[in-house]
Parts: structure tokens; sequence; C-alpha cells
């Protein structure tokens, strides 16, 4: 079993500048306690999440790491440039040595959709094509692409990914219908629902079914496992308590699964880490 991280990087009482250099020492002792990968949320415009460009946060963790994987999760495409996102996606990964975890969604919050000026009712439209233009754009030396939000007419890519055809990809799921989704795409699968409800999301993701379907960056049997988080609790407060932090200025919902997460490794006691209400949460 893998372990990994995923970090909403909430906000706290301390400084911007002290909360990401404490945020980045934390990620640091996640790489030295052997952990597989770390994922941050992409928010806007709400206190839930301060990694609202995590190209940004992430380049710095491609500087202060070693072995650890890591990613967004997800890239919140309609508010991307596909062509700007391409090329954020092939430095980062060649900055890391070919450590980059791609997580790609529409977004959760219609809110922060519209705070940019995008309608959200095209967020799944957009969601799609941006999709197939970044999986061109990964593996192929010119984009063409003609779509109702996004055209482009033989742009040269000149950066490219160092993991052939292109990095993993990851989504979100919290419905059956969605793990089904994921799995034909080939994509590795978070699962955000009750752990009541995994079973029936993982019985629908095709690795189960289909042994023939195969990754598509390397033609390896699809990805099994099923990616759930549970936050841990870092200070005093309630459930309650957390849900009305995160619900100020977006229409978030309080965390669904109970408040466990696996022993951290003991080099981790050695992080000089202020962490709010709740820390990142423990994903297995």
């Amino acid at each position: 079993m893998k372990v990994g991280i995923f970090d909403h990087l909430d906000r706290n009482e301390r400084p911007l500048h002290a909360f990401y250099e404490e945020r980045l020492r934390l990620v640091e002792a996640y790489d030295r306690g052997g952990f597989y990968a770390y994922h941050t949320a992409e928010h806007h415009a709400t206190p839930l999440g301060l990694a609202a460009s995590p190209s940004v946060f992430l380049a710095a963790v491609a500087q202060r790491t070693q072995r650890l994987r890591f990613g967004p999760l997800v890239y919140t495409l309609p508010l991307h440039h596909p062509l700007r996102l391409v090329e954020e996606i092939c430095m980062l990964d060649q900055l890391s040595r070919g450590r980059f975890e791609l997580g790609v969604g529409r977004g959760i919050s219609p809110i922060e959709t519209a705070y940019y000026g995008i309608n959200p009712d095209h967020r799944q439209k957009m969601y799609l094509e941006a999709l197939q233009i970044l999986r061109q754009a990964l593996t192929q030396r010119t984009l063409t692409f003609h779509g109702e939000f996004y055209r482009y007419a033989d742009v040269p890519m000149e950066l490219e990914p160092l993991q052939k055809p292109h990095p993993p990809f990851w989504a979100g799921a919290g419905t059956p219908d969605g793990a089904e989704a994921a799995g034909r795409n080939g994509f590795n699968l978070v699962a955000n629902a009750l752990t009541s409800e995994i079973r029936a999301m993982t019985d629908r993701y095709p690795g189960r079914q289909r042994p023939d379907l195969r990754d598509s960056r390397d033609d390896r049997p699809l990805p099994r496992g099923v990616q759930g988080h549970a936050h841990s609790h870092a200070g005093p407060g309630s459930l309650r308590d957390h849900g009305r932090d995160r619900r100020r200025g977006a229409d978030h919902r309080t965390p669904r699964l109970p408040a466990l997460a696996p022993p951290l490794p003991s080099s981790l006691s050695h992080a000089r880490h202020q962490p709010g209400r709740w820390g990142p949460a423990a994903a297995v």
C-alpha cells in the first residue's frame, strides 16, 4: 500500500509568508518520511485553500524534495488557459525529473467559477475540451484544436514532459458513474465519498472487470487502487466548527469521512509546522 497526502492548505492564523514556508518544511518531512505523493487542492476566494495557483506552490515543492511525487488535485481546467497550463505541466515535470502527477477536473464550486466571470453551466464542456487539448499538446509537436471554447491552429509545442507520453492523470469522483469514467480514461482515481459508498465506486472502476484495459501512458494494466482521504485533527474545535470555517465565502460541504489517519513516520515529528484548525489529510 502506498500512502500519500492530500492538502487543502487551509488558512490559519500565521502570516502568509510564514504559512507557505512552514508548509514547505512539512512537505520536506513527507519526502524524508517516505510518503509516495503529495497533492494540493485548488480553490479561490475562500480560506479553504491557499494554493490558488497550484503550479507556483508546486514549483517550490519540486525544488525542496528529492523523491516525493506531487501534483494538483485538481487543476480546475475551466479556470486555466489550456496552452499556458500545458507549458506549466511540462516545466514542473522537467524541474522535478519526472515526479509530477496530473490531477484534472471541472471544479467543485460554481461560486468560485463565477468569480472568474465564467458561466458555471459551461464548466463540464470547458473541462472536456481542455482535457482533449492537454492530451494532444503533451504528446505532439504541434497543437491544432477547434472547439466551442478553445481554438488553436498549428501552435508549436516547444516544451515537453519528461515522463512519456505524459505524467499520470488523476481524477476525483464522488459517484460510481464518475469512477467508471475515470477508469475508462486510464486515470488514477481519488474517491470523495462516505466509506460505505466506496465499494460501489471501486466495483465500477473498470480495471476490476476489464483486465484488458490499459494505462494510456505505458500500456500497464489499468490502476486499481482508489485513494480516499480523511482529515486529521490538528487543534481544538469540532467538525461543526470546521464546517463553518469551510463555508465562509463558498458553498463547500463539511468533511464526509471520519477523522482517521495512519500514524505519521517518526521523522515527521521534527517538522516545524504550525497547522491551522485542521491539518493535511492522509490518503491511502
